[in-house]
């Protein structure tokens, strides 16, 4: 009865893993520390006890181990998963620049924006000293206009894990200098960003003959006095 529950688990695992559940996903890291029991009631004990897989990330082998069922082996495995997973970081993009050179990350900026007949917005997840750690690029079927969708957000930010965002986009013609809407649609990505607890740390706009950066200009300072309301008529 075990094996079967324990194939079903695994299907799940490969077909829909968004949908398991956190002692679903305890119960499967406990299949290879107890190869013979239900770790189902385990899991659940496990979380009783600590109240969140946070909480049982931090705990120590011995505190896991004071859990009925769980012996020293197993609080020992569980723990090296948990460190394993603390020491895990992104590596940065090959031959991307730091984005906090601004002198060279805008040479990638002018290369990546070169001969645009669209307007595209452009995603870079850093780590804490600039490294760019996932880039993603966003584009509309309208001619001048892009814009991104919270739930991309949400999907960008779990898969690069980033200490810090920098924004690009660019203008088809004309003036980098920053819009009315640019400063709108700045202010509400450090809106977004704060509520990931991800700072903002650059939004730079490429045109063809310049570039303006929010960072540099010390523009933030003066967007952050937008009130939040006057932006829930603008989209993203």
């Amino acid at each position: 009865m075990h094996e079967g529950h324990r194939q079903r688990m695994i299907a799940r695992l490969e077909d829909h893993e968004d949908s398991l559940l956190d002692h679903e996903l305890l119960e499967m890291l406990l299949f290879n520390a107890i190869p013979r029991k239900n770790t189902n009631e385990l899991a659940h004990a496990l979380l009783d006890k600590f109240g969140s897989l946070s909480a049982l990330s931090r705990a120590n082998v011995s505190a896991i181990a004071s859990v009925n069922g769980i012996g020293p082996n197993t609080a020992a495995y569980l723990r090296c998963i948990f460190l394993a997973l603390e020491r895990i970081q992104p590596d940065p993009v090959e031959g991307f620049p730091s984005a906090k050179n601004y002198a060279e990350f805008s040479k990638l900026l002018s290369s990546r924006f070169r001969n645009l007949q669209e307007e595209r917005i452009e995603l870079f997840a850093t780590d804490k000293d600039g490294n760019i750690l996932g880039v993603e690029s966003y584009t509309s079927r309208e001619h001048n206009s892009a814009r991104i969708e919270p739930r991309m957000l949400s999907k960008f930010f779990a898969a690069n894990d980033p200490k810090a965002l920098v924004i690009a986009h660019n203008h088809l013609s004309g003036s980098a200098n920053p819009s009315h809407a640019d400063d709108l649609f700045t202010r509400r990505m450090m809106a977004v960003c704060a509520f990931y607890g991800i700072p903002l740390y650059d939004h730079i706009i490429v045109s063809p003959t310049e570039m303006f950066s929010y960072h540099a200009c010390a523009r933030f300072d003066y967007i952050s006095s937008i009130p939040l309301e006057s932006l829930l008529q603008d989209k993203l």
